[in-house]
C-alpha cells in the first residue's frame, strides 16, 4: 500500500514534536526521574505506539497492521537488550544520575537519524537487488549466534572513536554540570559528557546494523519500517529508568532475541530463494519454498518474548544474579558522591542496596557463586555502610 506524502509529513512532524517536547519539558532541566514519572511516561509512549498501530490496522488493513506490530515488538525487544550496554557505558563514565537523561536522548536522536538513513538505503538496495535478502538473512543468523555466546554485552564501552578523542583532544576528568566543554587552567577542554555521548552514539550505529535487517525481514513497507523503528526508540529514555533494576534479572533475554533473529534470518533467506535471481542458484530461477506469513511471525515473536521474560523473572538464578549485581551497582553509586547529590535519592539507593544484601544472605550456597571477587564485593558493601554512618552523624551534627 502506497502511503500518501501528507501522511509521511504528519507522522514525521509528530515524531519531531514529541522529541522537542521531551527535551524542553523533561531533559533540559537536569533531574533524577522518579519511578512514578518513568512509569507514567513509558506508558504514554507505549500507548502512543499502540494507538498508531491501531490506526495503521484501521486504514491500512490487517496485513499492514500485523507488519507494524511485529516490527514494533521486535525493535522494542532489541532496544531493551541495548539498554544493558547503555548501563555499562553509563557506569564506565560514571555519569551523574541527573544527567543521564540528556545522554540517552542524544543517543535516541542519533539512532533515529542513523536508522532512517539505513532504512532508505536498505529499501533502495532491496528494490534494485533481490539478493540483498540473502545478505540480511546472513547478518541476522550471525547476530543470533553471537547472542548465544557468554558475555554477550561487551564491557569495552569506549570504542575506537572515544579512545582517539581522549588521545588527541584535551579532555577533562571531571564533569561540569551537563556542559560538553569546560575551562581548566585557562584552556578549553572536552568534558566526559561529550565522550559518553560519542560512546552512546557509536554504539547506536552498531545496533542499527542488525535491527534494520530484522525489521526488513518482517515487512518491506518503508513507512512501516520507519514508524515501528521510531516508536520503539521514543520511549527508550523513560524505559531505561523504569527497568534499571530489572535489567540484570532478564537473564534469558539474549536467548529469546537469538531465537527471534534466527527465525527472521531463516524467513529472509526463504524469501530470497522465492525471489531468487542469482544465476548459480537454480539457474537464476525462483525456488518454490514455504514462506512464513506475517501473522505467524507476530505469533512466534510474541510467544518467544513472553516465555523468555517469564522464565527470567521467575527463575531462581535470575533473582540471585539480580540481587548480587544490584547490590554491587548500588554500593558503587552510593559511594560516588557525584553520582547523586540529592540526599533523599542517596538514601533510596542505600535502602535498595540493603534489601539486596538481605536477599543475598538468604540465597542457597549454589547461587552465591554469582558473587565475583567476593572479598572485594564484601569490602565494597562495608565501605557503603561506613559512608552511610558518617552521613548520618553529619546530619545529626548539622
Amino acid at each position: 500500500m502506497e502511503v500518501p506524502a501528507f501522511v509521511w509529513t504528519l507522522t514525521v512532524t509528530a515524531i519531531l514534536g514529541l522529541l522537542a517536547f521531551d527535551f524542553l519539558f523533561h531533559v533540559r532541566k537536569a533531574h533524577t526521574p522518579s519511578l512514578k514519572e518513568s512509569a507514567l511516561w513509558s506508558s504514554l509512549y507505549v500507548g502512543i505506539a499502540l494507538l498508531f498501530g491501531l490506526g495503521v490496522l484501521w486504514f491500512g488493513g490487517p496485513t499492514m497492521g500485523a507488519e507494524y506490530f511485529a516490527g514494533y515488538v521486535t525493535e522494542e525487544a532489541l532496544s531493551v537488550d541495548n539498554l544493558f550496554v547503555f548501563l555499562i557505558i553509563m557506569a564506565s563514565f560514571r555519569v551523574p544520575r541527573a544527567y543521564q537523561q540528556k545522554v540517552l536522548l542524544f543517543g535516541i536522536v542519533v539512532s533515529l537519524i542513523a536508522r532512517t538513513g539505513f532504512i532508505f538505503l536498505g529499501a533502495a538496495l532491496i528494490n534494485s537487488f533481490a539478493w540483498v535478502f540473502y545478505l540480511f538473512g546472513l547478518i541476522l543468523l550471525i547476530t543470533a549466534g553471537n547472542l548465544l555466546k557468554p558475555d554477550t554485552h561487551e564491557e569495552d564501552s569506549e570504542g575506537v572513536v572515544v579512545r582517539l578523542a581522549k588521545r588527541f583532544l584535551p579532555t577533562s576528568q571531571h564533569y561540569d554540570g551537563d556542559k560538553l566543554s569546560t575551562v581548566e587552567s585557562g584552556k578549553r577542554v572536552l568534558t566526559p559528557m561529550l565522550l559518553v555521548m560519542v560512546a552512546i552514539g557509536g554504539t547506536d550505529l552498531l545496533f542499527a546494523l542488525d535491527s534494520i535487517p530484522a525489521i526488513f525481514g518482517l515487512t518491506q513497507n518503508v513507512f512501516i519500517v520507519f514508524t515501528a523503528t521510531a516508536f520503539s526508540l521514543m520511549g527508550l529514555r523513560q524505559l531505561f529508568f523504569l527497568i534499571d533494576g530489572l535489567l540484570d534479572r532478564l537473564i534469558f533475554l539474549s536467548y529469546g532475541l537469538a531465537t527471534i533473529l534466527g527465525f527472521i534470518g531463516v524467513k529472509l533467506i526463504l524469501h530470497a530463494l522465492h525471489e531468487n535471481t542469482l544465476p548459480f542458484i537454480n539457474d537464476g530461477q525462483h525456488v518454490n519454498v514455504v514462506e512464513v506469513s506475517t501473522a505467524v511471525s507476530l505469533a512466534v515473536i510474541l510467544g518467544v518474548l513472553v516465555v523468555t521474560i517469564l522464565a527470567s523473572i521467575f527463575s531462581p538464578k535470575g533473582k540471585a544474579k539480580n540481587a548480587v549485581s544490584g547490590a554491587r551497582r548500588h554500593a558503587v553509586e552510593y559511594l560516588d558522591l557525584t553520582y547523586e547529590t540529592d540526599m533523599a535519592e542517596r538514601d533510596k539507593i542505600f535502602a535498595r542496596m540493603c534489601r539486596e544484601e538481605d536477599q543475598i544472605r538468604k540465597l542457597p550456597e549454589k547461587y552465591k557463586r554469582f558473587i565475583r571477587n567476593e572479598t572485594e564485593f564484601l569490602n565494597l558493601l562495608r565501605s557503603a555502610h561506613a559512608e552511610h554512618d558518617k552521613a548520618q552523624v553529619r546530619a545529626a551534627q548539622g
